[in-house]
C-alpha cells in the first residue's frame, strides 16, 4: 500500500491526528552510551556487563520469540542496528508512514532498574536520558520520550528525575511492573513526589525482573505463559498504589499502564469497590471507593488490543470502564505485536470516542 494512502487510511481512522504512546527506542550496544557514560561504568561496563534481579547467569529467564528482543521481522533497519536504534528508519517506517504528530518514547534497554549494582543503574539511567536527548529529541519535534530512573532506589531515581524533568522533551517517568516490592510500598514514594512536582506522569510499562518469580506459584514452563500472566502484575500495582493510599499522599500523581491490557480494569474495580466497603476500616486513608481513584488518576494505552470472540464486547468494556478519557491509543512499535492504527480495533468507535482515543486523551495528559 502506497505512503499516502496508508496516511489517508490513519487519519480517517483517528478522525483528527495521532498520537502514539508506546514506541520503543533501544540502545543498541553499552559502546553508544561512551559519550555519555563516566568512564569508570564504561570499565564496568566492559569489565563486568550487568547483572539482574532474577537467577539466570545470562540473558531473560524465556527465549525470545524472535532475535531483537521480539521484534517485527521487517522492523529491522538497512543500517545493521537492531530494532528501534535507527531514528531515520523509524521515521521511514512509523513517523512519515502513520502521518504520526507526536510519538511518546519508552526506551526499556539497558535494564536500568534491574541492576545489582544500584549506583551503575543510576549511571545507565543518566547516560541512557542523555543519549535520547542527543540522538531522539534533539532530531525529531515529534518525538518525545520517558525518563529512564534506577526506580528500586528512590532516591536515585528522584535525583534523575531532578536533573532532567525540566528539559521540554521529556514527558513522563517510566517505571516496569515486575518489581522487588508492591509500587505502592513508601519506598518508591519519592518517585511519585518528585514526578507530581514537575508535572509529570508515571507510566508502568510491560516487563521487568524484581528477582520474584513472575507468578504467584512460581516459575512457568513457556513464554506464552510469562506474556499471558503480565496483566497479573499491572493488577497487583494498581492495587498496591490505591490501597496504600498513593494516591491520597499525592493527589496530583497521574499513572499510565501501558502494555498491560485493559479489560481486566472493570472487574478489577468492582472487586476492589466490594472489598473497600467491607474491609475499609484496616485502611482509613483510602477515603474514597477504589475505582474512583482509578478514573481520576490512570490511564492505559491500548495496545495489545483486546480482540473479544463478539468484537462488540470491546465497546462494552470500555463503557464499564465508566471513563471514555482513560484509554491512549498506541502502536509498540517495533515488537512482533505491534498494533496498526488502521487495523487494532476489531469494531467501529462511535467518532467521539475514537477521537479522544487516539488523540484528545493523550494531548491532554502529555498537553502536547
Amino acid at each position: 500500500m502506497a505512503r499516502n494512502v496508508v496516511q489517508d487510511e490513519t487519519r480517517k481512522r483517528s478522525a483528527t491526528g495521532f498520537i502514539d504512546c508506546d514506541i520503543h527506542n533501544i540502545v543498541p550496544s553499552v559502546g553508544a552510551l561512551k559519550p555519555y557514560l563516566p568512564e569508570r561504568w564504561m570499565r564496568h561496563a566492559e569489565q563486568f556487563g550487568m547483572r539482574v534481579h532474577h537467577g539466570y547467569a545470562q540473558g531473560i529467564p524465556y527465549p525470545k520469540v524472535s532475535p531483537g528482543g521480539g521484534s517485527r521481522v521487517d522492523a529491522w533497519p538497512p543500517s545493521g542496528l537492531p530494532p528501534g536504534a535507527d531514528l531515520d528508519f523509524m521515521r521511514e517506517q512509523l513517523l512519515d508512514a502513520l502521518d504520526l504528530e507526536y510519538g511518546i518514547l519508552n526506551c526499556l534497554y539497558p535494564k536500568v532498574g534491574e541492576q545489582l549494582n544500584e549506583e551503575y543503574g543510576a549511571a545507565l539511567a543518566r547516560a541512557t536520558n542523555d543519549w535520547q536527548v542527543a540522538e531522539w529529541l534533539e532530531k525529531e519535534p515529534r518525538l518525545r520520550a520517558s525518563i529512564v530512573v534506577n526506580y528500586e532506589n528512590a532516591e536515585f531515581a528522584a535525583e534523575e528525575i531532578e536533573r532532567v524533568a525540566d528539559y521540554p522533551g521529556f514527558a513522563q517517568v517510566v517505571l516496569l511492573p515486575r518489581t522487588k516490592e508492591p509500587l505502592g510500598r513508601r519506598r518508591y514514594w519519592p518517585i511519585y513526589e518528585a514526578a507530581q512536582r514537575h508535572g509529570l506522569p508515571v507510566g508502568i510499562h510491560f516487563a521487568g525482573l524484581g528477582g520474584n518469580p513472575v507468578t504467584s506459584s512460581g516459575w512457568p514452563s513457556y513464554y506464552i505463559e510469562d506474556h499471558t500472566v503480565m496483566s497479573m502484575a499491572f493488577q497487583s500495582q494498581v492495587i498496591s498504589l490505591i490501597f496504600e493510599g498513593v494516591f491520597e499522599r499525592f493527589p496530583d500523581l497521574r499513572v499510565v499502564l501501558m502494555e498491560g491490557g485493559f479489560a481486566w480494569l472493570p472487574s478489577l474495580m468492582w472487586r476492589m469497590d466490594k472489598h473497600w466497603r467491607r474491609l475499609r476500616d484496616e485502611v482509613p486513608h483510602v477515603k474514597r471507593s477504589p475505582s474512583e481513584y482509578v478514573r481520576e488518576h490512570m490511564w492505559a494505552t491500548t495496545q495489545p488490543m483486546e480482540e473479544p470472540a463478539n468484537p462488540k464486547h470491546l465497546l462494552q468494556v470500555i463503557e464499564h470502564l465508566g471513563s471514555d478519557e482513560m484509554l491512549m491509543f498506541s502502536t509498540d512499535y517495533p515488537h512482533w505485536d505491534y498494533d496498526d492504527p488502521n487495523r487494532a480495533f476489531p469494531v467501529r468507535l462511535p467518532e467521539e470516542l475514537k477521537r479522544k482515543i487516539f488523540y484528545e486523551n493523550a494531548q491532554a495528559l502529555y498537553a502536547l
